[in-house]
């Protein structure tokens, strides 16, 4: 009979679990050298992109097979080498007395071998034939008793840093790990292709508040603004049993999207994620308030990336990266909305914006002056199209599709 603690159970970030589990392992080269292969984009197309290993990359490679080999406990479910990292999938399947931290720590030590054989072959003649007719994980594996202690511990290890390790919560997460680990690729090949909106901007000056931002800065040039903002009043409405004003509100962002407005918000709340997840399926642009800075080599999540590379997504953030930033406070909450309703304001400011006075509607909206049109207006004059969060009203539910 199996051990509990040979029975998948959700992992805890940050401890050393012992028991069967799946985890997510990122080795990186700290300096973001190259070294482990090339990548190569056929026709410039990124799908089609692929990364070319070089002998230190098969290296890493051959250890890690060997690592599985010596830890029968683990099984590599996935990989994905790439010029100057490895993402792998490894499902540990018993319990490990030592835990999957020991595991990782030989891999490494493994790699950092290759890694000094790698700079001892490149810093030897090129008409030398030591390493000729052998793979370098052999090499490797002897060359320590081969040259003296010293000259060897000053062969550079290029991996100085331990692996990442990050426990998986849940088993519904393994096929989205999976498919960030196989975009990368495809990713790298679109931010080489497409290094403009990718690139960190510095100083971005709005309403007197500075920002760092990501993707296409030209949205702050446009001529009309509505903010996403899900009051907790209208949740809690829905929560009683009366969703109208919730519904009605989340189809008007939808609407005003289609009427051209770039969309701004935080998207914190569920609800606004909903939202963003309809803006971004319809192609609509909008402007993405981070409640965290930019890392370096940082790259949009799934959700985002396709819509920055197409030019269709600015992020903005005021805050420096904080890696030990884990979650949002109330006061960041107010604050984003604070700066989403700047951003909306420079409707006004920007040229051929609609002129004269503006007033903002108690839903947040910018209204012009204009008559009012309902959202029965919209849809029958062919403006709205199917409501993306059901019908606005019981009357209205003929002839309209929602988008679930």
């Amino acid at each position: 009979m199996s051990s509990e603690h040979d029975i998948w159970q959700p992992q805890e970030p940050g401890k050393a679990w012992k028991g069967a589990g799946l985890y997510h392992i990122t080795l990186t080269i700290p300096s973001r050298e190259p070294l482990l292969g090339s990548l190569v984009i056929p026709e410039n197309d990124p799908a089609q992109a692929r990364v070319d290993y070089s002998d230190l990359g098969r290296a890493v490679l051959d250890y890690q097979i060997a690592n599985a080999a010596y830890y029968p406990e683990i099984q590599i479910l996935h990989y994905c080498l790439m010029p100057d990292h490895l993402h792998a999938v490894w499902y540990v399947r018993k319990a490990m007395p030592r835990g999957i931290e020991s595991a990782v720590r030989g891999f490494w030590q493994g790699v950092k071998k290759a890694c000094r054989a790698y700079s001892y072959l490149s810093s030897i003649k090129p008409e030398s034939d030591s390493g000729e007719g052998k793979k370098l994980y052999e090499i490797a594996e002897h060359l320590r008793g081969q040259i003296p202690d010293a000259a060897y511990a000053a062969l550079p290890p290029v991996f100085t840093e331990m692996p990442f390790i990050r426990p998986m919560g849940q088993r519904r997460q393994l096929p989205t790990t999976i498919r960030y680990i196989d975009m990368n690729p495809q990713r790298l090949a679109t931010k080489r292709l497409k290094p403009g909106f990718f690139r960190v901007q510095e100083d971005i000056e709005i309403a007197g508040r500075k920002y760092r931002g990501i993707g296409n800065a030209a949205l702050l040039q446009a001529t009309k603004y509505a903010p996403v903002h899900v009051r907790r009043t209208m949740i809690d409405e829905a929560m009683h049993g009366d969703n109208t004003r919730l519904r009605n509100y989340m189809n008007g962002c939808v609407l005003a999207a289609r009427q051209g407005a770039v969309m701004v918000s935080p998207f914190i709340s569920d609800k606004e994620k909903e939202v963003m997840v309809v803006l971004l399926a319809e192609e609509h642009p909008i402007i993405y308030i981070a409640d965290n800075g930019f890392r370096d080599y940082y790259k949009p999540s799934d959700g985002l990336f396709d819509s920055v590379a197409a030019g269709r997504v600015l992020i903005l953030s005021p805050w420096k990266y904080d890696p030990s930033k884990r979650h949002v406070t109330r006061a960041e909450c107010v604050a984003m909305n604070q700066m989403a309703e700047e951003i909306c304001a420079l409707s006004s400011l920007n040229p051929e914006s609609d002129s004269g006075e503006q007033k903002k509607t108690q839903n947040g909206t910018i209204d012009s002056g204009e008559p009012k049109k309902t959202y029965s207006d919209i849809l029958n004059s062919g403006g709205g199209g199917n409501l993306a969060f059901y019908s606005l009203t019981p009357e209205s539910d003929s002839g309209i599709t929602p988008i679930k």
